[in-house]
């Protein structure tokens, strides 16, 4: 996930998520954290046809693992930042789950992540294409119903 995004989610500056995580940068190597080239974030741009005035940054974004995002819930301490942290990795563990049952999905999104990792250059189009599969999981996921877990009083 974007920076900005994850700025947005929590409900604070990228400046601020940003300083909080170059004040811990021990917590965040490489397989969690990846700052954009110039190039790769020329093609993010390109895809939104209009930027309103003061949408381009000053600095190459930065990018979020999933190892990352949890990483986050440590470095920054508020109360919307751990809710918010929790509905993440609450989406991360179901995404897990129907990875489990789902074979043909998970063929899929291992194809993602291969495309992903092979071609660092492309980080634009193979993170648009994990929000797609995602948000088709989530739709996918609210009309089944869940099961409750537990002892029923």
């Amino acid at each position: 996930m974007l920076d900005k995004d994850l700025a947005e989610l929590y409900g604070v500056p990228v400046k601020v998520l940003n300083q909080s995580v170059k004040r811990n940068i021990e917590r965040f190597p490489e397989d969690f954290m990846f700052q954009l080239n110039a190039m790769e974030l020329e093609r993010l741009r390109s895809q939104f046809v209009t930027l309103k005035r003061g949408e381009h940054r000053k600095y190459l974004p930065y990018v979020f693992t999933e190892n990352g995002v949890a990483m986050l819930s440590s470095v920054l301490n508020s109360r919307r930042a751990i809710q918010v942290n929790i509905q993440i990795m609450r989406t991360f563990t179901d995404l897990r789950k129907l990875l489990l049952t789902h074979k043909d999905l998970k063929q899929k999104i291992e194809t993602l992540e291969r495309k992903f990792s092979s071609r660092l250059g492309q980080h634009d189009r193979a993170i648009q294409s994990v929000f797609n599969v995602l948000t088709q999981l989530l739709e996918e996921r609210h009309l089944k119903p869940n099961k409750k877990i537990g002892f029923l009083r």
